[in-house]
């Protein structure tokens, strides 16, 4: 039996690489291990994932969407949904 090769979405796999400046779960993770806080890929990605919930659960409400644990998850590991939020972030002047 081969390994499952990843979670994909209907609209492709959800990923932080995809920007040009972004980093994949390894890289995130060892570079959280190299400044003292000990994580694996894993934990990145749910990290990541759970952030991006949060901007689901305020984005269901705003379009009165149903916030459901369903919903939320399908929003959330959507990677047009993940670029929108990269989006925003940018154009902030922080």
């Amino acid at each position: 039996m081969s390994m499952p090769k990843g979670f994909k979405t209907t609209h492709g796999y959800a990923t932080v690489r995809a920007s040009e400046s972004g980093l994949g779960y390894r890289e995130i993770a060892e570079h959280m291990t190299d400044s003292g806080d000990k994580m694996n890929h894993s934990t990145a990605r749910n990290i990541f994932l759970s952030a991006m919930s949060k901007f689901a659960t305020n984005a269901c409400s705003l379009y009165d969407a149903q916030p459901t644990r369903e919903n939320i998850k399908r929003i959330s590991a959507d990677p047009r949904f993940q670029s929108a939020i990269l989006d925003m972030i940018k154009e902030m002047d922080i």
